[in-house]
């Protein structure tokens, strides 16, 4: 099965950065667990692009199992573009800027 490639919001880093604080904060070992659990993530995506269903202006949405975070993300011109890391309960909407 062929891979396609991810190309991250430059924003990204900053949101992961942050939630892994928090969590490493909360338990140790829970920040790389939440780490684990997006790289798991973009993986699969990256094999099956299509599988998640639509959520608004034509991105999809992969949600973690453990973590309350999806992975926003949109396949365009022979890559996947992610463009956030949402938590699901806080301010939904704000990577709607960043298209």
């Amino acid at each position: 099965m062929e891979e396609v490639r991810l190309k991250f919001h430059p924003d990204i880093s900053q949101e992961i950065k942050k939630s892994y604080k928090w969590y490493q904060k909360q338990a140790i070992g829970l920040g790389d667990d939440f780490l684990d659990e997006l790289e798991d993530a973009y993986q699969v995506i990256s094999q099956l692009p299509g599988t998640w269903p639509l959520f608004q202006k034509g991105f999809r949405r992969y949600l973690l199992a453990h973590f309350p975070f999806s992975v926003i993300y949109r396949e365009h011109d022979g890559f996947i573009y992610i463009v956030a890391i949402m938590h699901n309960s806080r301010k939904p909407g704000y990577w709607l800027s960043r298209i």
